[in-house]
C-alpha cells in the first residue's frame, strides 16, 4: 500500500522507487501483484509516466486514510510502552494567538498535564491540508467553508475594521461606510489563502456598490498591516490586528462591519486519544460575539 501511494503521488515508477530506496523492478512487481489481488487496474502506464485510473484515485484516498490510521496506531502503542498518555499537535494561525488559543490551550493543559502539547503557528492557507495529511491533530483557522474529510466548529467571531495610515483622509473619521472605500487601493489576502476572509472583503465592497480595487495581495495579516503602516494602501482586517501595536497604523470601525469566523478543524477518523478531550474543551467555548468598540492605535 505504501508502494502504491508513492507511485500515485509521483506518477512515475522510477521516482517512486528512488523515494522508497528500492530498485524499480520489485516496485513494479509489487504494484502488479496489488492490482491482481484487487482485480482492478490502478494505473494507466505510459512510456515515461503513469496516470491513475478512477479506481486508482479512489484507492489512493482510502489508502492514505488506512496508512495514517496505522501509523497513528503504532505511535499510540509506542506511547503506551513508554508510559506516556499521549501527544497532541495543534496548528494555528497568528490571529488565534490573540483570540481563542491561549485560553483554550491553558484549560486543556491544566486539565491534562500528562499530554504533551505541540503548538505551531502556520499560515492560514496551509492549515486545512496539514490536518488532512495528519501533520496536525487539529487546527484553529479562519472558516475555510466545506472541505471533504474535515469537520469544523466555530469558536470565535470578530468584526473586521479598516486599517490605514494616520495621514490618510479617512483616518479623521471614527466610522467609515462601504461607499467611502470606492476607488481606494486595498491590500488583501489572496482567495486561496483565506477564501472566507477574502469573500467578506469583496461582499462588503459590493454592499457599497463597487468592486474592490486590490493593489497588493499578501498572505500574512501582519504583513498586510505593516504595508498599510508604510502607506501603501488600506486594508479590511480583523479587529485583533490592533493587538500588534504597529506604529503609523490606526484602525477605524466600519459601518455594518462584516464578521469573520475562527473555527477548530479536525479529521473525524483521527484515532489520537488526546484529541477528543481537546475537542470537548473547544465545544465548551461559546463563540464571542463581535464587539462594536472602536479600536485605534
Amino acid at each position: 500500500m505504501r508502494y502504491f501511494v508513492a507511485v500515485a503521488e509521483t506518477l512515475h515508477f522510477g521516482r517512486a522507487a528512488e523515494r522508497l530506496h528500492i530498485s524499480q523492478p520489485p516496485l513494479s512487481r509489487q504494484i502488479a501483484a496489488l492490482e491482481r489481488e484487487l482485480g482492478v487496474h490502478l494505473f494507466e502506464r505510459e512510456q515515461r509516466r503513469a496516470s491513475l485510473t478512477p479506481a486508482g484515485r479512489r484507492f489512493l484516498e482510502d489508502a492514505r486514510a488506512v496508512l495514517m490510521s496505522f501509523d497513528q496506531a503504532c505511535r499510540n502503542a509506542r506511547l503506551a510502552e513508554r508510559g506516556e498518555i499521549g501527544e497532541l499537535s495543534i496548528g494555528f494561525m497568528m490571529h488565534a494567538a490573540y483570540t481563542s488559543l491561549p485560553a483554550l490551550a491553558r484549560r486543556f493543559m491544566a486539565g491534562h498535564p500528562e499530554v504533551h502539547v505541540e503548538l505551531r503557528e502556520v499560515v492560514p492557507g496551509a492549515l486545512a491540508d496539514a490536518v488532512l495529511s495528519g501533520r496536525f491533530d487539529a487546527a484553529i483557522m479562519f472558516n475555510p467553508g466545506p472541505i471533504k474529510g474535515l469537520e469544523t466548529r466555530i469558536i470565535h467571531r470578530e468584526r473586521m475594521c479598516l486599517a490605514l495610515h494616520p495621514s490618510h483622509p479617512l483616518a479623521k473619521r471614527t466610522t467609515i461606510s462601504a461607499k467611502q472605500l470606492k476607488g481606494q487601493p486595498l491590500i488583501a489576502t489572496p482567495t486561496e489563502a483565506a477564501p472566507m476572509l477574502r469573500e467578506a472583503i469583496v461582499q462588503y465592497c459590493r454592499s457599497g456598490g463597487f468592486e474592490p480595487t486590490i493593489r497588493l495581495e499578501v498572505e500574512l495579516q501582519q504583513t498586510i498591516v505593516s504595508l498599510v503602516a508604510e502607506n501603501l494602501g488600506i486594508a479590511l482586517v480583523p479587529e485583533s490586528m490592533g493587538k500588534l501595536g504597529i506604529d503609523n497604523l490606526v484602525q477605524r470601525d466600519l459601518q455594518a462591519a462584516p464578521a469573520i469566523e475562527h473555527v477548530i478543524a479536525w479529521r473525524p477518523g483521527n484515532l489520537n486519544p488526546a484529541l477528543r478531550p481537546f475537542l470537548d474543551e473547544a465545544r465548551a467555548v461559546q463563540p464571542i460575539q463581535p464587539s462594536s468598540r472602536n479600536q485605534t492605535r
